[in-house]
């Protein structure tokens, strides 16, 4: 025991950096573990899009959203999707389906809404690049004026 102690304080930064590397681990392990939102593949996103009254958020910014997104997708930018939880009050019980550009803004919207009361939420893995670029399934874009 006290070989340990002597190497945590000969080697204290390496015992902090093991100290917040563990207690990271340990926080990604539970936040995992315990998350009430599923990530799903766009073609299952697709399945249950015609299964079933599905809502999907799109959570880019509305620049990202005008270029492309998926049809009948509600543009609600992350940082304004607290704020607009009353609307969309009426799919509380029905699956949601959210897409960001990577997937990764997806997972914040996911805590968002099951934090809020959300059921089924599930958040396509890959977001739309995945969508566009590995799975080619339609999108809607905005149309290019010719002058």
């Amino acid at each position: 025991m006290d070989r340990y102690l002597e190497f945590i304080l000969n080697h204290y930064v390496l015992s902090l950096a093991m100290a917040v590397v563990s207690y990271l681990l340990i926080q990604e392990f539970f936040d995992t573990a315990f998350k009430k939102f599923k990530h799903i593949s766009p073609l299952l996103a697709v399945a249950k899009m015609n299964d079933s009254d599905t809502i999907v958020i799109d959570v880019r910014e509305p620049d990202e959203f005008v270029k492309s997104h998926i049809e009948n997708a509600v543009s609600i930018p992350l940082g304004s999707l607290p704020d607009q939880l009353s609307k969309l009050g009426a799919h509380r019980s029905k699956p949601v389906l959210i897409a960001c550009q990577t997937g990764t803004r997806s997972a914040s919207a996911g805590k968002i809404l099951t934090k809020a009361g959300f059921e089924q939420v599930f958040v396509i893995i890959g977001g739309m690049q995945a969508w566009e670029n590995d799975y080619k399934l339609p999108i809607k874009s905005a149309s290019k004026h010719k002058n």
